[in-house]
């Protein structure tokens, strides 16, 4: 019991360190800052997000609450899912600021809602 609430206050931390991240990074992209081309800011996303992921695994298994299974589970990949790809055009892929702008807003979006999931386990938190 001790090593789950372990890994579950490790997931929320890195979940946290993920969504403070991709702001900064959102903002640094707003700005064309040349901080984004720093090395440790191109790794520090995925080091961050695959402590991030490998946590969630391992609280799938130790809980036996699997998404497709679990409703709030399955809001949860589907939601991470959009913001990934929401994520994606806002800091690579948008070819206008406006697209860009409307995709980091929009990520935002789903990640308060990724974490009212988590906080409430109810796919319809508010």
């Amino acid at each position: 019991m001790q090593a789950y609430i372990a890994v579950k206050h490790l997931h929320i931390t890195f979940a946290l360190l993920s969504g403070s991240f991709f702001i900064l990074r959102g903002i640094w992209r707003m700005r064309d800052s040349a901080m984004l081309q720093r090395r440790w800011v191109r790794i520090a996303p995925h080091l961050i997000d695959t402590i991030l992921l490998v946590s969630a695994l391992t609280l799938v298994f130790w809980s036996g609450q699997y998404p497709f299974v679990q409703g709030w589970l399955t809001a949860k990949v589907l939601a991470l899912v959009a913001y990934i790809v929401l994520g994606t055009i806002a800091l690579k892929r948008g070819r206008t600021a406006g697209i860009r702008m409307t995709a980091f807003v929009a990520a935002l979006a789903v990640f308060a809602y990724m974490l009212a999931v988590a906080l409430s386990r109810q796919v319809l938190p508010f």
